[in-house]
């Protein structure tokens, strides 16, 4: 079992997504990347809040989701834990299915700034490349 630091986690202040569903969507991509892995303990409530400001309800509420969900299981003095996974790695679609948020935001600005698509596009592919 790996115990993660709140430094896990960031936020974008000025997004209009709510900060939960940021931390919502965080956990679910890192778990997908096998960044997160089933056992692995999450840090706390108290500091994550502590480490991105925010009210403690909020991470709560995040921790909450991931758990009704299934992603996350509370374990009595350990605290919320990576769950065990039900079935193999998610497939490509599954993966294609969280980043599809974040998709559509960059669309959207990228529309709001009127940037050619084809610009975008050649940004987006030299990004990725840098990261790999």
């Amino acid at each position: 079992m790996t115990a993660h630091t709140a430094t896990l986690f960031s936020i974008a202040t000025g997004s209009s997504e709510p900060i939960y569903r940021q931390l919502i969507e965080q956990v679910r991509r890192l778990v997908a990347a096998g960044m997160l892995a089933p056992g692995d303990a999450l840090p706390s409530v108290r500091e994550v809040a502590l480490a991105l400001a925010v009210n403690p309800m909020t991470v709560s509420k995040a921790y909450s989701m991931l758990e009704a969900e299934g992603l996350l299981s509370r374990a009595r003095g350990i605290g919320m834990l990576v769950a065990e996974r039900r079935s193999a790695a998610p497939s490509e679609a599954e993966r294609m299915a969280l980043i599809h948020p974040t998709m559509e935001r960059l669309a959207a600005e990228a529309r709001q700034l009127e940037l050619d698509p084809a610009t975008v596009l050649a940004m987006l592919e030299k990004l990725l490349k840098e990261q790999s």
